[in-house]
């Protein structure tokens, strides 16, 4: 009787149900952080390729040679490097396709590049958002999108794929 009675008040073998419960739970942690932190390297990486994009349609090339600026097809080269110096693959890159109040009025539409270069769209010429007031500056835009998927076991994120989107907007340089 008294061995029946240490086997069910005895604390034996807690530590191990303790262990099967909270270490799961610790790995799916680790995994959400992880994957997380993966999401957010990508966004910012995305994000300094737009820029870069925007930076050289925003620059003459030449201003001996009376300020012609980059073509589209340079401005997306210029995009597709800066994704593959962090290893992200230009050719997943795809097109947000909205359109832009250009500086006259209207809309500016977006220029696309030709074939085998990143799916972006470079605005010329559009009215940049101000977030003071005053008078609304014109210059140049650059967006896409690039798609990222989880790979969040056991939860409702596993195989999710988001599209990560890039949007600069730069004055343009006289």
């Amino acid at each position: 009787m008294g061995r029946l009675k240490e086997i069910v008040v005895g604390t034996r073998g807690a530590e191990i149900a303790e262990a099967a419960v909270v270490l799961p739970l610790l790995f799916m942690m680790l995994f959400g952080i992880y994957w997380f932190g993966r999401a957010y390297n990508i966004y910012a990486t995305i994000n300094h390729a737009a820029r870069e994009g925007a930076r050289m349609a925003s620059a003459p090339t030449c201003a001996s040679c009376g300020n012609s600026f980059s073509s589209v097809d340079a401005i997306a080269d210029r995009v597709a490097q800066a994704l593959q110096a962090s290893k992200l693959d230009p050719t997943q890159v795809t097109n947000s396709g909205a359109s832009r109040l250009a500086c006259a009025g209207g809309p500016s539409s977006c220029l696309t590049p030709s074939g085998g270069k990143p799916n972006i769209c470079v605005y010329f010429n559009i009215q940049l958002d101000t977030p003071a007031a005053g008078p609304a500056g014109c210059g140049v835009g650059v967006s896409f999108q690039y798609p990222y998927q989880f790979y969040f076991p056991f939860t409702s994120l596993h195989m999710q794929r988001i599209n990560l989107p890039a949007e600069v907007q730069m004055e343009g340089e006289d």
